[in-house]
C-alpha cells in the first residue's frame, strides 16, 4: 500500500502516558508538520500560535474532568514528541481556537501573527504561499446508511475529509486501546487524538465542521477530544448517554458527528456550546455537509459565506443517499463525486493556487459496521482507490 498513511500500533497494556509517549515518538515529524500547518492557519486568522497554546491550556480542567486519561496520554504525546503539552492541546483545540467566523466571508490581518510566530520559531512554512481563500467554503461530506436500506443488510458509514492539501502528510493511522481495552482505530493529524474511526464493538463515527456565533467562548469539551471520548462507546443509545453527560461539561464549539453502529443504527449529532441535537435517518439514510439542520440549532449558524458550498452539497449527497440498495459500490461513487467542480463532495485542488496551499478531498473513509471492515482513500478519491485496512481487531 505505497499511498497509505503510517499506520501507529500502540501497546494494548500500557497506560495513556505510555500509550501517548510512543505515538509521539513514532509520530514527531508528522506533529511538527500538523503544528506548522496550524500555526499559519491560526495566523490567518490573527491569533498567533503562542496565543492559540494560551487559548488551548484553558480547556485543561474540561477535559480532565470528562476523561483525566486523555489528558494523560496527550502529556505523553508532548513528551514523546520534544513539544510542550500546550502545543499538543492547541492542535486537540483547533476546532475551538477557530473563530466563529471561519466560515464567513470576514478576512483578518495575519501579518502581525506570523511575525510573532516567525520569532518564536515557527517559521512559515511557505511564506509566498497564501492558504486557499476558499478554505472556508465547504469541508466535509458524510453519509450514513441504516442496514434495512443497503443492498447487502450491512450498515454503512461514508466520508470525505476536505482540508488543506498540504495536511495529507501529518495524517496517521491510530490503532490503539481506550482505558477499558476496548480496541480502536482512527484516522486523525498527528497530534490528536482522534478524528475518523471505528472501534471494535462497531461504532463508527466521524467529522462535518460547524460553525455557531459562540464557538469557543468559553471552556467545553473540544470536539476532537469528543470524538475520542465516543470511540469508547458500543452504540448510538451509549454514545447519546455520552453526549449529555459533555452537554453537563458544555461543548467548546459547534461540529456534526456522524454516526452508526453494528445494531443498524446511524443518526449525525449536532453540537454547539448552546447544546446538542440529533439528526435522525429519512429512508434508513442521513447525510450530512457543514451547516446546522436540527432546528433546536439552526439559530446558533454563524455567517456562512457567500460561496459557501454546505448546500449544494447536501442536495448532492442526499441524491446519491436516495439511490436504490446502497452499499460499498455506491458509497465509492458518492465520495467520488465531482458534479460541482472545485467545490464538489469530491474536491480536486484548483490549480490556480499554490499546491501547499489548495484545499482538497485530503482522504475518503467507507467502514462498515456489520463486519468491522475500513476503506480509505489516502488522497483524493476519484484519483485513487480505496484500500482495506487489514488486520485491525488482532
Amino acid at each position: 500500500m505505497n499511498w497509505m498513511f503510517p499506520i501507529i500500533t500502540l501497546p494494548q497494556n500500557a497506560d495513556a502516558f505510555t500509550r501517548g509517549q510512543v505515538y509521539g515518538r513514532m509520530a514527531d515529524a508528522r506533529i511538527k508538520h500538523s503544528i506548522l500547518t496550524y500555526a499559519k492557519m491560526f495566523a490567518c486568522c490573527g491569533i498567533d500560535w503562542q496565543q492559540a497554546r494560551l487559548r488551548a491550556r484553558s480547556y485543561m480542567e474540561v477535559i480532565s474532568s470528562l476523561d483525566e486519561t486523555l489528558m494523560q496520554e496527550m502529556q505523553g504525546i508532548a513528551q514523546g514528541s520534544g513539544w510542550d503539552l500546550d502545543d499538543i492541546l492547541a492542535l486537540n483545540c483547533r476546532t475551538e481556537i477557530l473563530p466563529p467566523s471561519f466560515m464567513s466571508d470576514d478576512r483578518h490581518d495575519a501579518q502581525a501573527a506570523l511575525e510573532a510566530n516567525r520569532l518564536a520559531g515557527l517559521p512559515d512554512w511557505e511564506a509566498d504561499t497564501p492558504i486557499d481563500p476558499m478554505v472556508n467554503d465547504g469541508e466535509c461530506t458524510a453519509m450514513c446508511v441504516q442496514g434495512h436500506v443497503s443492498g447487502d443488510r450491512h450498515t454503512w458509514f461514508a466520508q470525505n475529509w476536505d482540508w488543506i492539501g498540504r495536511q495529507r502528510q501529518a495524517l496517521v493511522i491510530l490503532q490503539t486501546h481506550d482505558h477499558q481495552g476496548r480496541a480502536l482505530v482512527t484516522l486523525t493529524e498527528a497530534g490528536m487524538l482522534a478524528k475518523i474511526g471505528m472501534n471494535a464493538s462497531g461504532f463508527a463515527l466521524g467529522l462535518n465542521i460547524l460553525r455557531s456565533h459562540t464557538d469557543g467562548a468559553q471552556p467545553g469539551v473540544p470536539v476532537h477530544i469528543a470524538l475520542r471520548h465516543l470511540l469508547s462507546c458500543d452504540s448510538l443509545a451509549h454514545a447519546r448517554e455520552r453526549m449529555d453527560v459533555m452537554h453537563q461539561l458544555g461543548f467548546g464549539s459547534a461540529s456534526n458527528i456522524p454516526c452508526a453502529d453494528a445494531q443498524g443504527e446511524v443518526a449525525c449529532f449536532e453540537m454547539a456550546p448552546a447544546g446538542w441535537a440529533e439528526c435522525r435517518p429519512e429512508n434508513g439514510v442521513v447525510v450530512h455537509t457543514n451547516h446546522f439542520l436540527c432546528e433546536s440549532l439552526v439559530q446558533e449558524q454563524s455567517p456562512m459565506g457567500s460561496t459557501l458550498s454546505s448546500l449544494p452539497r447536501l442536495t448532492t449527497a442526499a441524491a446519491h443517499g436516495a439511490q436504490p440498495s446502497l452499499g460499498f459500490a455506491q458509497l465509492q461513487e458518492f465520495l467520488r463525486d465531482e458534479s460541482d467542480g472545485y467545490l464538489s463532495i469530491c474536491r480536486s485542488p484548483n490549480p490556480a493556487l499554490p499546491p501547499e496551499g489548495r484545499v482538497e478531498s485530503v482522504a475518503g473513509i467507507i467502514m462498515n459496521t456489520s463486519t468491522r471492515q475500513i476503506w480509505i482513500a489516502p488522497a483524493v478519491p476519484s484519483q485513487v482507490a480505496f484500500e482495506e485496512l487489514t488486520g485491525l481487531w488482532n
